[in-house]
């Protein structure tokens, strides 16, 4: 019983910081703002995480471990199903960004919850969580970029790299919440269409991803001067 009871306090108090962090930031949640949340004392926290930090980390990786198994498990079988053929662009976008955002809709990993506090903490990092999220990607993300590279064969690898930093971008961007679509009021746009509504970001988000990725290359001027910053 008092394992379960351990299990129990442990992830009342995950779920507890998980909103928290989601809602004011790492910065700005207190530790007495989650034992508050989650009823119980400073002394459970500290006897399952040791830091605000470390709970932090645990927060993420309770999601983070699931998520990259899956786009593993997704990148493994649509090789294994192309054999040596390379895989289209949009398999490739649907199998990193698809099952992230399809968190949205599954509670048990989290749902809208974490997709927002993943895209707060990406787009405003501290700088201990942006190592530990680098390493959590890593191995995942040399999978993803390697399928494509083969994919486009004939964009040129720094272009296409740069191209998934901006999808990244985009991607935190639209899941941290609606508070950034309040720039853009005076447009006038329908209720329906605000980014509340998942079932609709979704797709637009990953036709906009696609969009991003096949487009035509840029113009670059080649002209540096001698310290290779670009001439004026």
């Amino acid at each position: 019983m008092a394992e379960v009871r351990n299990i129990d306090t442990r992830e009342r108090i995950l779920d507890a910081a998980e909103r928290l962090f989601m809602a004011h930031g790492y910065e700005g949640t207190s530790m007495r703002q989650i034992t508050g949340d989650a009823a119980v004392n400073l002394a459970a926290v500290n006897y399952h995480f040791g830091s605000k930090e470390s709970l932090m980390q645990e927060v993420f990786r309770r999601r983070l471990d699931w998520l990259n198994q899956e786009r593993m498990r997704v990148l493994n079988e649509m090789e294994a199903a192309a054999g040596d053929n390379p895989l289209k662009p949009s398999q490739i976008v649907d199998g990193f960004f698809g099952t992230l955002l399809r968190m949205a809709d599954d509670e048990e990993r989290g749902g809208m919850t974490f997709l927002r506090l993943l895209g707060r903490t990406l787009t405003e990092p501290s700088e201990f969580i942006r190592t530990f999220l680098a390493d959590e990607y890593a191995g995942v993300m040399e999978r993803y970029k390697a399928a494509l590279f083969k994919a486009l064969p004939d964009v040129p690898k720094a272009e296409i790299v740069w191209r998934f930093h901006f999808m990244l971008g985009a991607t935190s961007y639209a899941i941290a919440g609606t508070d950034a679509l309040r720039v853009v009021t005076d447009w006038q746009i329908e209720e329906v269409d605000t980014v509340d509504r998942v079932d609709r970001m979704v797709p637009r988000l990953m036709a906009f991803l696609l969009g991003g990725l096949r487009a035509p290359l840029p113009q670059l001027d080649a002209r540096s001067d001698e310290s290779g910053i670009r001439a004026a």
